[in-house]
C-alpha cells in the first residue's frame, strides 16, 4: 500500500508552501518523500518534484492556443490529464515501491466541488495503483475574521468533503498570522470545532451587506449544522509540533499508522535538538 497526501485549497491558502514544509518534515521524520505537481500554474516552485504536469502541459500554451482565461485554461488541463491518466501512472510507478506522496493540486475551487475531472484523476490513481491517499483541504485562517467569509469557507469545505468522498482533514493554516487581522468574535475553538453557527448571527447582522441576506445565511448555516461534518484543525508549517500534530492525524485517516511502517513522528517530536527549517511564505 502507498500512502499520501491530496493537498487542495483556494488561491493563497499556502498549498505550496505546506507541499515544500511538509516534505521537509517528513523527511527528516525518515519518510522518502515525492511531491507531484499537478498544478500547470505554478511555475516557482520551492520544492523538488518528483513530477511536474508541466512536462505534460502548459497553462501559458493552452491559453494562448485555445484563446482561454485562467480559469478555463486550468480545467483544460484537468480533462487533458485526465485522458492521458496513463503518463501520469507510468511516473507515478517507480516511486510507489517506497515513497509517500504530496500531490499539490491547483487552486481553482471548482474543480473540487463542481468539475468531475480532478476526482476521476484521483480515482483512477487509487484503484490502479493502491494508493491511501487523505484530502488535506487548506483554508487561511485570516478568513475567521469575517464571519461572512467563514461560512464561505465552511460551504466550501463541505461541498469538497460530499465531492471528493476521500478521507478528508480541513485545516485552518497560517494560523501564526490570524492576529495580524484583528480580533475574534469568539475563541479559537468555536472556528475549530463549528458546533453552533447561530451565534454568527448576530455579527453577520451588524454589517449592512449580509443583513440582508439573514434569510439566506441562516439557512446556509442550517445545511451546514445539519450534516455536522466540518471542523479544523490549524497549522502554523513553521512550528514542528503543530505539523507533527496534522501528520499525525493525516496518518490515522489514511491508515498509515497501522501499518507496519514506522513513521518515527512521536520521536521525532520530542527532539530538542531539532531547529526547524524556515521555509519563505507565499500570501
Amino acid at each position: 500500500m502507498v500512502f499520501g497526501q491530496v493537498v487542495i485549497g483556494p488561491p493563497g491558502s499556502g498549498k505550496t508552501t505546506y507541499c515544500n514544509g511538509m516534505s521537509q518534515f517528513l523527511s527528516l521524520v525518515g519518510r522518502k518523500v515525492a511531491v507531484i505537481n499537478l498544478d500547470p500554474a505554478n511555475d516557482a516552485l520551492p520544492y523538488e518534484c518528483a513530477i511536474n504536469i508541466e512536462d505534460l502541459i502548459k497553462l501559458s500554451d493552452v491559453m494562448a492556443e485555445h484563446s482561454l482565461g485562467p480559469n478555463g485554461g486550468l480545467v483544460y488541463c484537468m480533462d487533458y490529464l485526465e485522458k492521458n491518466i496513463d503518463w501520469l501512472e507510468e511516473k507515478l510507478k517507480p516511486l510507489i515501491e517506497d515513497h509517500y506522496l504530496l500531490f499539490d493540486f491547483p487552486g481553482q475551487v471548482e474543480l473540487f466541488f463542481l468539475h468531475s475531472n480532478a476526482r476521476s484523476i484521483i480515482n483512477k490513481l487509487i484503484k490502479k495503483l493502491n494508493l491511501r491517499l487523505t484530502a488535506v483541504h487548506l483554508i487561511d485562517a485570516h478568513l475567521c475574521c469575517d464571519p461572512g467569509k467563514y461560512v464561505s469557507a465552511l460551504l466550501l469545505s463541505l461541498s469538497t468533503m460530499l465531492h471528493l468522498e476521500l478521507p478528508h482533514i480541513n485545516v485552518l493554516s497560517k494560523i501564526d498570522l490570524i492576529e495580524n487581522y484583528g480580533n475574534l468574535a469568539f475563541n479559537l475553538n468555536f472556528y475549530t470545532d463549528v458546533e453552533d453557527l447561530s451565534y454568527l448571527q448576530h455579527h453577520l447582522d451588524q454589517d449592512p451587506r449580509s443583513a440582508k441576506y439573514r434569510k439566506l445565511t441562516k439557512e446556509l448555516c442550517d445545511v451546514i449544522d445539519d450534516f455536522s461534518l466540518v471542523n479544523f484543525t490549524t497549522l502554523d508549517i513553521q512550528d514542528k509540533e503543530s505539523v507533527g500534530n496534522l501528520v499525525k492525524l493525516i496518518d490515522k485517516s489514511n491508515g498509515y499508522i497501522f501499518s507496519s511502517i514506522d513513521s518515527s513522528v512521536e520521536k521525532y517530536m520530542k527532539d530538542d535538538e531539532f531547529v526547524q527549517q524556515r521555509t519563505s511564505k507565499k500570501h
